[in-house]
């Protein structure tokens, strides 16, 4: 049994790494870090843990030394705080987006300030266990990447490890409400999001350097917040190579993910879910990918969904401890999700 920390506990990644945690049978969380809530019960905040927890938010001072913790704060905080709970805990696991780069330029362009800790770019291991399984294995830094930028990149993944593709994509992202956080403006309130598509980010979106990045490509993105809560599905727009053609797609994916225990291909001929589909993702670790191939114009469109708070969030950082302890990889993710919603 390990000792474990949540910092952002408040927060909707937070709630759900407690969510996950409180079941997992090889975990005991000792502390839930909240700046807003010290004190008050955890369960007041998160109501789906009532009976399953008696966990109040604690200070980041309350918390002893640990064996991992998870930081689920603000964008830019983590750097800022990463040098006090390295001293806490033997592993640090963030879910922000400070330490998901590794050039300190490039993070400045995107996030439109100086980095507090750029020595430490590059020192995470991505948390990205269909890539980076190996690393992860004995990583004590590790940074999950952004949910929109896990679809997008397992979407594509299969064929630009292969060179099966032109090394230039287009990605449009969709995402529920809960991906703006438990703190969003005035923009996210239900009179103003209900019925809405609204397209937050037609360019220039932070997830489009971390897709660059793990693929080695050129990525460009627009991002669209649709009205659903939670759910991210990603199309990329690809090229294939000049004699590629829709058998070696499907190779590649098959060959990629067939002994993955989170990534499924989801691509039929008939059928309500023909496609991957966040809805039914809903409250699971998967990940679901499909393809689809214009064989006259070499056009491919690569897809995939999940849910943002699971595999593109808590999940994968809790696929990634599975990992770095040697212990099954769907240990407390075995959830499948909910049908119908």
């Amino acid at each position: 049994m390990i000792r474990v920390a949540v910092v952002g506990a408040a927060g909707y990644i937070g709630g759900e790494l407690l969510r996950l945690l409180i079941g997992h049978p090889e975990v005991e969380v000792v502390g839930a870090v909240s700046s807003r809530f010290p004190g008050k019960r955890v369960d007041g905040v998160h109501p789906n843990l009532r009976s399953a927890t008696d966990l109040v938010f604690c200070s980041a001072e309350d918390v002893d030394e640990c064996d991992t913790v998870f930081l689920a704060t603000a964008h830019r905080a983590a750097m800022g705080q990463i040098g006090h709970w390295t001293k806490r805990a033997r592993q640090v696991i963030d879910l922000t987006g400070d330490f998901r780069l590794d050039d300190p330029e490039v993070y400045r362009r995107y996030y439109a300030t100086e980095h507090e800790a750029p020595e430490l770019l590059g020192a995470f291991v991505p948390g990205i266990p269909e890539l980076h399984r190996e690393r992860l294995r004995t990583a004590d830094l590790v940074s999950v990447p952004g949910c929109m930028a896990v679809a997008g990149v397992l979407a594509l993944y299969p064929l630009t490890a292969r060179d099966l593709v032109e090394p230039v994509a287009q990605f449009d992202a969709r995402t529920g409400s809960s991906g703006s956080g438990a703190t969003a403006g005035p923009a996210n309130l239900h009179a103003e999001r209900s019925g809405a598509m609204r397209v937050f980010a037609p360019t220039g979106h932070r997830h489009e350097a971390e897709i660059s990045r793990h693929l080695g490509i050129t990525a460009a993105m627009t991002a669209t917040g649709v009205e659903a809560v939670r759910g991210v599905q990603t199309l990329c727009h690809a090229t294939l190579r000049p004699g590629v053609d829709k058998p070696a797609v499907r190779r590649a994916f098959r060959e990629q993910y067939r002994d993955e225990p989170f990534v499924r291909l989801v691509t039929y001929e008939r059928g309500t879910f023909r496609y991957p589909e966040p809805k039914i993702l809903l409250g699971s670790n998967f990940c679901d990918v499909g393809y689809a191939v214009d064989e006259g114009t070499g056009r491919l469109v690569t897809m995939a969904a999940l849910d943002n708070l699971v595999k593109g969030g808590a999940g994968n950082a809790v696929q990634c401890l599975n990992i770095r302890r040697g212990w099954p990889e769907n240990l407390g993710l075995s959830f499948p999700g909910l049908h119908p919603v």
